[in-house]
């Protein structure tokens, strides 16, 4: 969702903020929420609007300028300008799965060091966090605090900043978190949380930043996708993100000219 249009903008600072700054967050974010279909994978760009082209985000050629069949892809290029949030209630109507795959498309900006996605929970608490850059953390803290900082997964050696597309795969089951770059590189690392782990989804979604971080993420992308089963992860590059001489699944975001927000469950034609 772009906040363009809200009461409220966005600031950014490490790991959490304020109870009471973040209620105000939350209510600004309720008034301005926009219904959408809910599916699995969710599809992270449209549940937040990004399609409809937001303030500081264009569309752009994606990774594969033509395909044997199909029409060329798109991604959307996102900017400093950009301000993409929304309540995590808009993309799981349910609750967090457990365990879980996040898939991206992507073309950071090289150099960049920067959170492509974090979740805030209702207090506040940054709960799931997607780094971008050189060697980059998968932040993750359960309903007990679990795992704590100095714990968190970190993939030293990577680099998902130099400004190049990469497909992107992490796949979280029980206490491992494994990630997949670019169809070839596995990488598993522990995942110390506790049993029965859960995510909260009634606070906030943020594309592309921490709440009040200087840093946010610069560059194109194409595909952002949440699956509630850790093996879509192994099946990104075959299922959702094949090679040029394949055709593209439907689950990329739609083309803005052609998608249409629903608002309070009716067609919004702007």
């Amino acid at each position: 969702m772009d906040t363009g249009d809200c009461p409220f903008r966005k600031k950014r600072r490490p790991w959490r903020m304020d109870f009471s700054s973040f209620a105000l967050v939350l209510v600004a974010l309720a008034v301005c929420q926009t219904t959408v279909v809910r599916a699995d994978p969710v599809d992270v760009l449209r549940a937040l609007q990004v399609p409809s082209l937001p303030e500081g985000v264009k569309k752009v050629p994606g990774f594969c300028t033509s395909r044997r069949s199909g029409t060329p892809d798109h991604a959307y290029r996102i900017s400093k300008k950009a301000q993409i949030s929304a309540p995590t209630k808009q993309l799981f109507s349910g609750p967090f799965p457990e365990n879980f795959s996040i898939m991206a498309l992507v073309k950071a900006q090289a150099g960049l060091q920067a959170f492509l996605l974090s979740i805030y929970s209702e207090q506040g608490i940054q709960q799931l966090g997607i780094e971008m850059g050189r060697s980059p953390v998968f932040l993750y803290e359960d309903q007990n605090g679990k795992p704590a900082p100095e714990d968190y997964p970190l993939f030293r050696g990577v680099n998902l900043a130099d400004g190049k597309w990469h497909r992107i795969a992490i796949s979280v089951s029980k206490k491992n978190v494994t990630l997949l770059l670019d169809c070839k590189k596995k990488m598993t690392r522990a995942l110390p949380r506790g049993n029965n782990a859960v995510v909260d989804t009634n606070g906030i979604t943020v594309f592309g930043a921490r709440l009040l971080d200087e840093e946010v993420f610069q560059g194109d992308i194409q595909q952002l996708l949440i699956a509630s089963n850790p093996q879509a992860a192994y099946d990104f590059c075959e299922h959702y993100s094949p090679d040029c001489d394949s055709p593209l699944p439907k689950t990329q975001a739609q083309d803005p000219n052609t998608y249409k927000k629903e608002f309070n469950g009716k067609a919004n034609p702007n």
